[in-house]
């Protein structure tokens, strides 16, 4: 990755459901808004932000592992996010947990990436300037 900028189209297909483009090398993927406003076909924006903000810590922790030379045979996260109304009534995204699982064998690197990874990621930094994130790891035995 390098510093610039990135691009994505978003385009109205019907009612609440959108066409979310990339560019011409990436599939396009949909959104929807959930019933009664959209047909709840797709996830909504807000579910995408959790999905990118979990996909971005794995991200994350892997590279920092595999910089280590260490493997991560696997690795999953679950993410909530709290949705409040503000003073003025309207829907925000208060709080997100992010609960991770990875499987590892080598817990000494382990332990130096837990220190550092989150650093890294660059969307739940960047979220983080205005929703907080608190991130949980529950390390997974390799069986």
């Amino acid at each position: 990755m390098e510093e610039g900028e990135f691009h994505t189209r978003v385009c109205r297909v019907e009612e609440y459901k959108f066409r979310v483009s990339f560019n011409n090398k990436i599939e396009d993927i949909y959104t929807d808004e959930p019933e009664p406003l959209g047909k709840g076909e797709y996830p909504n924006a807000g579910k995408l932000l959790a999905a990118a903000v979990g996909n971005c810590l794995c991200a994350s922790l892997v590279f920092c592992m595999e910089k280590s030379h260490a493997e991560v045979p696997s690795i999953s996260a679950e993410v909530s996010a709290k949705l409040e109304r503000n003073e003025h009534g309207r829907f925000r995204i208060t709080h997100m947990l992010v609960n991770m699982f990875p499987q590892f064998e080598d817990t000494a690197r382990f332990d130096r990436c837990r220190q550092v990874f989150e650093d890294f990621c660059i969307v739940t930094q960047s979220v983080r300037a205005g929703i907080p994130v608190d991130v949980q790891i529950y390390p997974v035995k390799k069986s």
